[in-house]
């Protein structure tokens, strides 16, 4: 049975990295639509649409994924919404059947009972919920839409289902993007997700980028990394133990502790501890090969860090092609390309 590979992007030996990756990524990033139902003022898909409307199919899945056979881990997210491809229950049973470890993060606008019953059967590991507010007013102003009540449903249900199954997969957890102005919210989003029978809880660094046309929360002064006040940290530390009495999980969205992740001390060159670029391919349903999947969301021209086409060229020959080693050189140097200038190498979505 796959298992849940948490040091993932840790799995190579810094020594080892340089221009040339020593072996195959250890994780594949499949964006499986690049299509959304949502209007999150923290996407850029919500204010330009970033490639061509594309769904990834089962067909294609298999091409890529037999190129990388060593390639454990599975995320089949990018820019969209999982749940609007209908091939996605194949595409999972496929990855399962591979003895991949396979999961994604979801809004649950469209986790009817169909959807639900489908999730189940596919023996999918985890369910990631962006949920990112506590209220109807708040889930509004930040996603865009009023489906909150429709969520939680969604969420009674499936967890039903789940527990009247006796199923223990997916591993389901709520997400909350780390906001200034939805920071208060915190701990009653650790209540809601015990209330709903979740057991894991991430706080997500916003991810920020320079558009004239981004909505006011989608900015560095919204942005609680290395920008803690004393209450905003109280908050987060009543919360870890708030966590600890109800019997949660409550982590950062990468290798840290929420505290830990968002108090992280300035760095010089905090690029310098990443290690994606020789552990993971992030392809959008397009077949854009990206170094990561915080890359399209950080970089104002995507062109400039396309490092390939999956559909037009071997994924091995790709992955240490000139472009690839261009990266990875400028990784490993005092000026990398400008989506890494200000990444804490903690952000695993």
């Amino acid at each position: 049975m796959a298992e849940e590979p948490l040091t993932y992007f840790h799995l190579i030996d810094p020594a080892q990295r340089g221009p040339i990756a020593p072996t195959a990524p250890t994780c594949l990033y499949l964006e499986v639509t690049n299509e959304c139902n949502l209007t999150c003022v923290t996407c850029p898909l919500t204010f330009g649409r970033v490639e061509p409307p594309a769904l990834l199919t089962l067909e294609r899945v298999r091409y890529l994924v037999s190129q990388f056979p060593s390639a454990t881990r599975m995320v089949l997210h990018g820019i969209g919404e999982p749940l609007l491809n209908k091939e996605l229950p194949q595409i999972i049973r496929y990855l399962k059947s591979a003895g991949k470890y396979v999961l994604f993060n979801s809004n649950a606008t469209l986790l009817n009972a169909r959807w639900q019953r489908a999730l189940l059967d596919s023996q999918l590991d985890e369910y990631r919920v962006s949920l990112d507010a506590t209220t109807p007013e708040s889930y509004t102003r930040v996603r865009g839409k009023p489906m909150f009540p429709l969520i939680l449903t969604n969420l009674k249900n499936f967890m039903a289902l789940k527990n009247e199954l006796g199923a223990s997969k997916p591993q389901v957890s709520l997400w909350l993007t780390g906001l200034k102005a939805t920071l208060a919210e915190l701990p009653d989003f650790l209540r809601l997700a015990h209330s709903l029978g979740i057991e894991e809880v991430y706080l997500q660094r916003l991810v920020y980028w320079q558009d004239e046309n981004r909505d006011k929360l989608a900015t560095p002064e919204q942005s609680l990394f290395q920008n803690l006040q004393e209450e905003e940290e109280a908050i987060i530390e009543a919360c870890e133990e708030l966590a600890k009495q109800l019997g949660l999980r409550f982590q950062a969205s990468g290798a840290t502790t929420p505290r830990k992740s968002i108090q992280q001390e300035a760095d010089t060159r905090p690029w310098a501890r990443c290690m994606r670029p020789w552990t993971v391919m992030y392809i959008t349903a397009n077949g854009s090969v990206f170094p990561c999947c915080i890359a399209p969301f950080s970089a104002e021209n995507l062109q400039s860090i396309t490092l390939g086409n999956a559909f037009r060229d071997p994924l091995g020959t790709i992955w240490n092609d000139e472009r690839y080693q261009q990266f990875r050189r400028a990784l490993l140097s005092d000026e990398p390309h400008e989506c890494c200038r200000g990444c804490g190498a903690q952000w695993s979505l």
